[in-house]
């Protein structure tokens, strides 16, 4: 069973910095791609950054610039580095990894943390 912990959430003011982190179970290199969704109150789930099995990254485009994603190997950890937070990016931040085969596709999320972005 993967399980996947994230941390790293908390209060920050506008321009200010955090680092999330996502410890898995496992190898991350187990999965496919593993990475970051957010999910602000009233509305959908968003992409925020992924990282794929061969290093390959990919961000939202309202994040592009400012969040970074990376990983430790040795650690099993996948990082998002958010820089020059603003108040829109207030949300809960779930870690996603994603097994895939040609037949089928496995998710798995943690629980998430919060980002409240507020003076």
């Amino acid at each position: 069973q993967v399980q996947l912990v994230e941390s790293g959430g908390g209060l920050v003011q506008p321009g200010g910095s955090l680092r999330l982190s996502c410890v898995a179970s496992g190898s991350i290199f187990s999965f496919n791609h593993i990475g970051w969704y957010r999910q602000a109150p009233g509305r959908e789930r968003e992409l925020v950054a992924v990282i794929t099995y061969g290093g390959t990254t990919n961000y939202g485009d309202s994040v592009n610039g400012r969040f970074t994603i990376s990983r430790d190997n040795a650690k099993n950890t996948v990082y998002l580095q958010m820089n020059n937070l603003k108040p829109e990016d207030t949300a809960e931040y779930y870690c996603n990894a994603v097994i895939a085969t040609l037949s089928s596709r496995k998710d798995y999320w943690g629980q998430g943390t919060l980002v409240t972005v507020s003076e």
